[in-house]
């Protein structure tokens, strides 16, 4: 399952979240989580003037703020390691993904 965001991607398979995210002028960068270890989900879908997010919430941490701002405003930053901008045609996709990534997280 994948999810195709802004300069990103989210990817479950087998109970991993693979989030990859490239900055810009930085290198690409890979975050695995454990859906067993997700303790919460955020999903703001994206619109035709502003894109969304996913985030997932881990053990011992704030879900990451909002940021402000004409660019970037209601998206948590880009240095999240827990979170991915999503376009409006992702919204579709992101929606399964995190109705999967709930049901595994709460079945065990």
């Amino acid at each position: 399952m994948e999810v195709k965001g802004v300069q990103g991607s989210i990817h479950y398979v087998d109970g991993w979240i693979t989030i990859r995210k490239k900055e810009i002028g930085a290198q690409p960068r890979e975050f695995r989580i454990r859906a067993a270890d997700v303790t919460g989900t955020r999903l703001k879908p994206g619109t035709w003037a502003m894109h969304g997010y996913v985030q997932f919430v881990l053990p011992g941490s704030a879900p990451a703020p909002e940021k402000k701002g004409p660019f970037t405003g209601g998206r948590p930053p880009q240095s999240d390691p827990h979170s991915l901008s999503i376009p409006r045609r992702s919204n579709e996709a992101a929606v399964a993904l995190v109705a999967a990534v709930e049901r595994d997280r709460l079945s065990r």
